[in-house]
């Protein structure tokens, strides 16, 4: 305590702040680092592969897991654009898992700045997808700024609409 002493009330208070702020930075790196540790499945074990086609990928990289109800079964192993300039992507899952032929697919990520992967949804059919086969039905990455125009886009609405019901009373 003799150092803070030394200074002034008003260094004293810069020198707490600055502390405070590089507390919060490490704090967040942290995070980062620990939102982007690996999270694809050991190697080992027998693999199929599935594909799937998608409008926009948005930060899903090759080696990013795909999980089945929060597990992880399988990783994306490579990314290729088709003729149309659509995503394809292949992933090798768990032979030991079997989804149905109606299953989808969707690009989600561990919370608002996480990393991403891909998520099954199976479907109800007694068919099952096989080594080679697509998923029909796919759900593209939703982009953060497109998300943030939206709700933006939602608020103006609602408030040129109580200015509207203001003005007719």
């Amino acid at each position: 305590m003799k150092i803070i002493e030394l200074y002034t009330k008003e260094e004293t208070k810069n020198l707490k702040m600055g502390l405070s702020v590089l507390a919060v930075i490490a704090l967040i790196f942290t995070a980062v680092l620990l939102s982007r540790s690996e999270i694809a499945p050991k190697e080992g074990g027998k693999y199929y592969q599935l594909y799937a086609r998608f409008n926009r990928t948005d930060g899903l990289q090759v080696g990013d897991a795909v999980r089945l109800s929060g597990i992880d079964v399988g990783r994306v192993t490579d990314a290729i654009l088709d003729d149309n300039f659509k995503a394809i992507l292949k992933m090798e899952i768990k032979e030991n898992v079997k989804l149905p032929d109606d299953s989808s697919v969707a690009i989600v990520s561990f919370g608002i700045m996480g990393k991403k992967y891909l998520e099954i949804e199976p479907g109800g059919s007694e068919d099952l997808l096989e080594s080679g086969d697509e998923f029909s039905y796919t759900q593209d990455a939703m982009v953060l700024e497109e998300l943030i125009e939206r709700i933006i886009g939602i608020g103006k609405a609602k408030r040129q609409e109580k200015k509207e019901n203001i003005k007719d009373e």
